[in-house]
């Protein structure tokens, strides 16, 4: 659901700005790698995802920055005759926008302003499903609204009094609502703390469960969930936008070995996320952690896949994923093969046959490259597998039915000082006997 307070509806209709800074810096150009069309092609796509009717988009170039408007002043003025001759009732901005910036062009223009934060925000709220992604998104959104109560009350600064009077109404008011978020925050902030906590211990019973987990990871609609949908033969939620699956999905899937994985499908990744988000975009992920095996989705037809590709791998190495563990467990699927021309098509399957490690190149949609995946899938899992030797006593007959039941026994001699097993187990596996003997 839109948030009320932004005041702008379904269908409206929006002008969409990428500005492009010709003294890009770390901070303001993130994914530098990306052209301004790129960049400006992305926040269209966050600006159709919540429905705005984009009637106007626009490339400004910008030399410096103005701490009161963000643009000059020249050319917040060319933007507003824009606005104003196309009848535009939203101004989308892919920068960070000060809560001051924000409120001096809504009233310079006079339209709702929503910078990248808040349209990512508003998909977030619109996309979350599971009680904890929900929280996360409501306490990012809270965070946000508290730095822009300024621009909510703006229309109570005429009563603020004189003769040394400092505050006046419309300066309670912020205090009133600023401790009203306040509370709330505090609020979500401890039931998260429960919610952490439930889950936690639905993921001890999953280590339980002698499955693999294999997650799929990409950049936002890379297509995953279409993967994830035609293996499973589930019904997530698919749709051709950003950010149409937020929270992680788990299904069981018997591989054609006969192998049981559980197979995981991630919210899609994207560059420069709002840090307010960034907690609850983590969150979402950790199952990434407990995976066996990382699927990293590519949309190989998109033109800014390799930007794409750097992004997804930043976020898999601050979530923890080190180089080591990228070159062993990570397996890329080039998807949406079916959309690229003969040449490119001839091309991509030709990097796929010689790539090490290997590269698999795929339809989600019409299947093609599925055997050669899941082929793939089956061999990671076997060369991963851990041989253990091991004496067991009499007593011991729970623990040795266990190991019969999760690994694959090669060889057994029983002695006179207990049955002495050699046996083969996946790597979860092996961690959860190594539990269990301690």
């Amino acid at each position: 659901m839109l948030h009320d307070v932004d005041g702008f509806a379904r269908g409206e209709r929006c002008l969409v700005i990428h500005p492009h800074l010709k003294k890009t810096s770390r901070k303001e150009g993130g994914a530098s790698v990306r052209g301004p069309e790129a960049r400006l092609d992305e926040i269209v796509g966050l600006s159709e995802a919540i429905e705005l009717d984009i009637v106007e988009t626009q490339i400004v170039s910008v030399t410096d920055l103005k701490p009161g408007s963000y643009f000059g002043k020249g050319t917040v003025e060319r933007l507003d005759a824009i606005i104003k001759s196309r009848d535009v009732g939203v101004v989308v901005i892919d920068a960070q926008l000060s809560p001051v910036q924000q409120r001096n062009l809504e009233r310079a223009w006079e339209a709702k302003v929503l910078d990248r934060t808040g349209i990512i925000l508003e998909i977030f709220g619109e996309r979350a499903r599971t009680k904890e992604g929900r929280l996360q998104v409501e306490l990012a959104h809270q965070s946000y609204q508290r730095s822009r109560l300024v621009r909510s009350w703006t229309h109570l600064e005429r009563q603020r009094g004189g003769a040394g009077f400092m505050g006046g109404p419309g300066e309670s008011q912020i205090e009133v609502d600023r401790r009203l978020i306040d509370q709330r925050i505090t609020k979500l902030k401890k039931q998260l703390v429960e919610v952490k906590r439930t889950r936690e211990l639905h993921r001890e019973a999953r280590r339980k469960v002698p499955y693999p987990i294999v997650a799929l990871v990409g950049y936002t609609n890379a297509g995953k969930s279409t993967l994830f949908n035609r293996l499973t033969h589930s019904d997530v939620f698919v749709k051709d936008q950003l950010f149409a699956t937020l929270d992680p999905t788990m299904r069981g899937l018997e591989l054609p070995s006969g192998t049981n994985i559980i197979l995981s499908d991630t919210v899609g990744f994207i560059s420069n996320l709002p840090h307010e988000l960034v907690e609850a975009f983590h969150a979402t992920l950790e199952e990434v952690l407990e995976a066996e095996i990382i699927v990293h989705v590519r949309d190989i037809s998109h033109p800014d896949s390799e930007a794409q590709k750097a992004d997804v791998e930043s976020v898999l190495k601050g979530l923890g994923v080190d180089d080591e563990r990228v070159g062993s467990a990570m397996i890329e699927v080039r998807n949406k093969c079916d959309v690229l021309s003969p040449d490119d098509y001839e091309l991509q399957s030709n990097i796929a046959k010689r790539a090490d490690p290997p590269v698999v190149l795929m339809s989600a949609v019409s299947g093609e490259g599925l055997e050669t995946f899941l082929a793939l899938i089956e061999e990671r899992l076997s060369s991963s597998h851990e041989t253990i030797t091991v004496c067991l006593s009499p007593t011991e007959g729970k623990l040795m039915s266990w190991m019969y039941t999760n690994g694959e026994v090669l060889e057994r001699t029983d002695a006179d000082d207990g049955v002495h097993l050699t046996v083969r187990f996946e790597p979860s596996n092996a961690r959860r006997f190594e539990q269990m003997k301690r």
